[in-house]
């Protein structure tokens, strides 16, 4: 079974300005269960913008992110 490696970093940069936590779980190649728990403690790698329940993490932010990794 062939594990899927998410997207390139240029497939990244074409996003959208936010896009929600799984996608970007799986563009930093870490489960969304714990990007959530990231995100509700205050701890993410970037930045996240919450509507009521509903979190958007900032494109600009997850490519910064790549991009130095």
């Amino acid at each position: 079974m062939s594990r899927d490696p998410g997207p390139t970093l240029a497939e990244v940069k074409a996003w959208p300005a936010t896009v929600d936590v799984p996608a970007a779980a799986k563009a930093l190649g870490v489960s969304r269960a714990h990007l959530y728990a990231l995100v509700k403690c205050g701890d993410a790698p970037v930045r996240t913008l919450t509507f009521g329940k509903s979190h958007r993490v900032v494109t600009a932010s997850l490519v910064r992110l790549l991009e130095a990794a």
